[in-house]
């Protein structure tokens, strides 16, 4: 009792010293639940609008006609909500602002990161002035930056992960996320380091704390430190292995210091959710890759056909094909992480890579894709035309490290074993589109042209209402064609007579570089300048009109310009290529109000980036 009440004495002598400190610590602990509750809100805002936006797809993809819409060029105010959609997403999408040499940012991208950025630090330092009128006094915002830093670390985790829930919520693909996971973290990042800079400066008595807190805190910070500088654009793309272990381990030595520091102060418990978020996404990526390739650890003879034949179809360029697991099924334009043993430095290194091919599911009548897989599983090939209706194909770009190393398996003619997981990423849905462009540089046509074969199924279908196809490949030699030419030839061989298909493709080798935006520079392999796309256009398309083939880069402005004149209705553009490509097409569409209103077209863009974002 005497000592209970001595102890008592004392903390009530330094409240009443310090009249402040109930007040800070009431704040430091409200902010960061106040700052959720602005973020989760904004989270269910865009579900909503994602619920809503699928609702009218499902809709509109039911009410198909026997004709094309056409554009009446007469304005009427009842499409004022249509144009005003149709403004949102040129302002917010299309519209970019150059940030350094290295990336370009949607005004969405802008809004998201401006309105963050001002919501963390406004948190941070609001309300701190003392009770004698000190402004801006350091004791109310030192340790409010460390623990509003540690509440948004769930957030970063989450936003990183592969199996990421906020996705499923948002339809935003894990990929897409990627820019909002960095953005956040750095912006943490320069929080906690003030944070940390302060109380080191400001400290009068470190032995007010456990011995191992502040080192705790050096270790997570100077790990962080690491993670950011190597995490840079520059760095991800000239050594992105050596990213890739580093952040790996860099991110459990944060979490692990980061957690016994805040542990201490009794905030430990926003970062215990990390742990969970990264262990249940672990082991939803474990679980997957043994069901699906549980024939591998069964160690039966099946398990060396599921090996991978790959090709090296040019210097940059592999093909890889492997027969579908059992119950693995995805749908167009999706990818998936491939780990092989035999070519990666370490076991547990995966990396992602979009299925060029679709399953059975969207096979056209012609292909049986049943018997396709059943020949190729027991011969181990096929004539390359079917492959792509059950098959898993992937078109890989060589650069450094792992995709190296696997070209150097081709060239030797081996066989790969691959451990596949997946699918991941979401297809957009243009079954409600009466135009579908696709649009692709180099390898992009991975995702271009499984796109292309689950339109053309969903249409025989009867599952889509679009009328017009518009193929458009930009490759740096004829010879290239050679990738797809017999899949593209077969397909529009089974194309539904109804649908109008068109098929361009610019051979750019000769071309002047200064006269376009770059389309795909990192796609390149070595182009000879006497490239003749007469001579080398493969035989199997030369006899469909469809098929156009131009020397050249294209015309982007004046194709997708040609195609809204000429177009109403709902139509999409789906571009996968370069940043060039991608910011060719979201000038392009810059469509002003007065286009919808007259009847035109409304529009919506898909842009599926190479490199490290």
């Amino acid at each position: 009792m005497v000592l209970s009440s001595a102890l008592n004495a004392v903390l009530a002598s330094r409240a009443a010293v310090n009249p402040d400190k109930t007040i800070r610590k009431a704040r430091a602990s409200a902010y960061p639940h106040q700052l959720w509750w602005l973020i989760a809100s904004f989270i269910a805002f865009i579900a909503i609008f994602h619920f809503g936006s699928w609702a009218v797809e499902k809709y509109s993809a039911r009410q198909r006609s026997a004709q094309r819409p056409a554009s009446t060029h007469r304005a009427s105010w009842r499409r004022f909500p249509l144009a005003l959609v149709n403004a949102y997403r040129v302002v917010a999408f299309r519209w970019t602002v150059k940030v350094g040499p290295w990336r370009t940012l949607t005004f969405a991208e802008v809004f998201i990161t401006c309105a963050y950025i001002v919501a963390l630090y406004t948190w941070a330092f609001v309300n701190t002035t003392s009770l004698t009128g000190d402004k801006l006094n350091v004791s109310y915002w030192d340790n409010r930056a460390g623990v509003l830093g540690a509440s948004q670390l769930p957030l970063v985790v989450a936003l990183g992960t592969k199996n990421n829930a906020l996705s499923y919520i948002t339809g935003i693909s894990y990929d897409k996320l990627k820019y909002i996971h960095r953005m956040i973290a750095r912006t943490v990042f320069v929080l906690l380091w003030t944070h940390g800079i302060t109380r080191l400066v400001v400290l009068s008595d470190p032995g007010q704390y456990p011995g191992w807190f502040i080192p705790l805190g050096i270790i997570a910070m100077s790990a962080f430190t690491v993670l950011i500088l190597v995490s840079l654009r520059p760095v991800r793309e000239k050594v992105y292995e050596l990213f890739y272990y580093v952040h790996v381990l860099t991110v459990l030595i944060i979490l692990l210091a980061a957690y016994f520091h805040a542990a201490d102060m009794q905030f430990g418990f926003y970062l215990w959710p990390c742990f969970i978020i990264w262990g249940l996404d672990r082991a939803v990526r474990l679980v997957r890759l043994i069901y699906y390739n549980h024939l591998y650890f069964g160690f039966s003879a099946a398990s060396s056909r599921l090996d991978a034949s790959v090709e090296l179809l040019s210097p940059h360029l592999v093909r890889l094909r492997m027969q579908r697991p059992p119950h693995f099924r995805w749908t167009p334009g999706q990818e998936a992480y491939l780990a092989m043993p035999t070519v990666s430095k370490l076991i547990i290194e995966s990396h992602p890579f979009t299925i060029a091919s679709v399953d059975g599911r969207y096979a056209l009548a012609g292909t049986q894709p049943q018997d396709v897989e059943k020949n190729a599983s027991e011969t181990g090939s096929d004539d390359g035309t079917t492959s792509y209706w059950n098959e898993l194909v992937f078109l890989i770009h060589v650069r450094e490290g792992y995709t190296r190393r696997l070209a150097k398996s081709a060239t030797k003619g081996e066989r790969v074993k691959v451990l596949i997981d997946g699918p991941y990423g979401f297809s957009p849905n243009l079954d409600a589109d009466d135009t579908v462009i696709l649009i692709a540089g180099g390898s992009g046509v991975s995702y271009t042209l499984s796109t292309f074969l689950g339109v053309l199924s969903n249409v025989q279908k009867g599952k889509s209402k679009c009328r017009k196809v518009v193929f458009i490949w930009a490759i740096r030699e004829a010879s290239h064609m050679e990738w797809v030419d017999k899949t593209l030839a077969k397909a529009l061989e089974l194309a539904p007579s109804d649908l109008d298909v068109a098929v361009r493709i610019f051979v750019t080798a000769r071309n002047d570089r200064s006269q376009a935006p770059a389309l795909d520079d990192n796609e390149s392999v070595h182009s000879s300048e006497d490239t003749d796309p007469s001579k080398s256009r493969p035989s199997s398309l030369l006899n469909f009109p469809a098929v156009q083939v131009a020397q050249g880069r294209p015309d982007i402005p004046a194709l997708l310009g040609e195609e809204v004149a000429t177009n109403a209705g709902r139509m999409s553009v789906t571009v996968c290529g370069s940043h060039g490509i991608a910011q060719a097409c979201r000038k392009a569409l810059r469509i002003p109000m007065s286009v919808t209103l007259e009847g035109g077209p409304s529009v919506v863009l898909h842009v599926e980036s190479f490199g490290f974002a």
